[in-house]
């Protein structure tokens, strides 16, 4: 029959169920991994190690989207297995971003109790690299930020788990597993530890453009976990101002590399790293959001000004049009999509406005055609149709959009 599509194309439904990893597309990848995994050695090849187990984490999370249980036991078995293999190779033994994997494999598989218990062998096995090691700060974060997902409201949130490892990352010593309790005086050391740490970097110039790459990655960590302690301590204001401040200087350091181009001042990855520390900056409202009342301004303008700056960023997108499915007025999001396409070449923007309307037809569609007594409503929303439309022929006008063979498609499976 020819090639079947490789990896998955879940922005389309076809019949009833999802569009999934095809099976031949999926044995080309494996062989593909396995031959590069026997050519390569050292770094390259636990830099693999890690991509492979990333994908065959996308592949677990596609499964809980799609609520598909029988498969999700079966994948999360393969997917268990290799991450085992991978940390038994010697390599890999003390690779910190392979034991993160393993870890939120875990708790992906809702294996809460094991995830904890990888995450607290990582954290004991890492040493004491504090703030000062990206890895860790890395590896911390994520296990805080899972942890924090489980809270049901922020009172009482600075006796957790989550301020128990932020705490620990900045006293340098041996890590110790949660026992219930944190220490209201190691609380304020944290809190000024991470406040002179954040001062450092971002006052720091580093000297070659390693350091740079290096320091940019680790500033994001940093700021997350100061944030993150923030919030959990403090409260949403104080976790904001942090995110605010770092961009600040982030922008103004960006600024001064365009001036003097013929220097490497400031942090070279600077748009990256502003690009992260926006998307943990809009992540926190989002989940703040949903435990506790709070305004929705604060988000959508976080989110706007992020993707007049980013506007090919998938998350930052998807965020912005899960807020939008609130609002009943259309315009505003219309008017910003509009600006966005104007003044860009990325297709997201385009994607994603066709995505909304689509979203808009289909509530529409269930509202007008609900069982009312006798009388069924299936007056067709011609106006929303119509929008699509214009919005599918601009999109393939564009330069990027005529060789994009997702959009064709979505354009083919709507018309028909």
């Amino acid at each position: 029959s020819g090639f079947n599509s490789i990896g998955h194309m879940d922005t389309m439904l076809r019949s009833r169920h999802q569009i999934g990893h095809y099976k031949e597309g999926e044995e080309f990848i494996q062989n593909v991994f396995q031959i590069l995994s026997q050519i390569f050695t050292g770094k390259e090849k636990s830099n693999l190690a890690i991509c492979w187990l990333q994908y065959e984490i996308s592949k677990v999370i596609q499964c809980l989207q799609a609520k598909k249980k029988k498969k999700l036991k079966a994948q999360g078995r393969k997917s268990k297995k290799l991450a085992k293999n991978f940390l038994k190779a010697p390599d890999n033994r003390n690779n910190l971003c392979l034991w993160k994997l393993y870890a939120y494999l875990e708790w992906l598989l809702g294996n809460t109790d094991d995830a904890r218990k990888v995450f607290d062998t990582a954290l004991c096995t890492a040493g004491t690299g504090g703030l000062k090691s990206a890895q860790l700060c890395s590896l911390s974060l994520l296990y805080a930020q899972l942890e924090v997902e489980l809270l049901e409201s922020i009172e009482g949130a600075v006796m957790s788990r989550a301020v128990h490892i932020l705490t620990k990352l900045t006293e340098n010593g041996p890590y110790v597993p949660y026992s219930g309790q944190v220490l209201s005086v190691n609380v304020l050391k944290a809190r000024k530890t991470y406040e002179h740490a954040l001062q450092d970097y971002l006052s720091k110039t580093p000297v070659s453009d390693q350091d740079q790459v290096n320091d940019s990655d680790q500033l994001v960590n940093l700021v997350g976990c100061y944030a993150l302690f923030q919030y959990l301590t403090v409260g949403i204001d104080a976790a904001v101002l942090i995110y605010t401040q770092a961009s600040e200087k982030l922008e103004a350091s960006g600024s001064q590399k365009c001036e003097n181009t013929g220097e490497n001042f400031g942090i070279l990855n600077f748009p990256t790293a502003l690009e992260a520390v926006t998307l943990l900056h809009t992540n926190l409202l989002r989940f703040h959001m949903k435990i506790s009342v709070y305004p929705l301004n604060p988000l959508r303008e976080a989110l706007t000004e992020a993707l007049k700056r980013y506007p090919s960023n998938q998350s930052l997108w998807r965020s912005y049009i899960h807020i939008q499915r609130k609002s009943h007025s259309a315009n505003k999001a219309r008017r910003f999509f509009d600006n966005v396409t104007r003044s860009t070449n990325s297709l997201e923007p385009w994607l994603f406005a066709i995505q909304a309307e689509q979203m808009r037809k289909k509530l529409t569609e269930t509202v007008q055609r609900a069982d009312v007594g006798e009388i069924h409503c299936t007056i067709p929303e011609t106006g929303l149709t119509n929008r699509i439309v214009a919005l599918f022929e601009h999109a393939v006008q564009s330069e990027n959009g005529t060789h994009c063979p997702l959009l064709w498609r979505m354009y083919l499976n709507f018309m028909v």
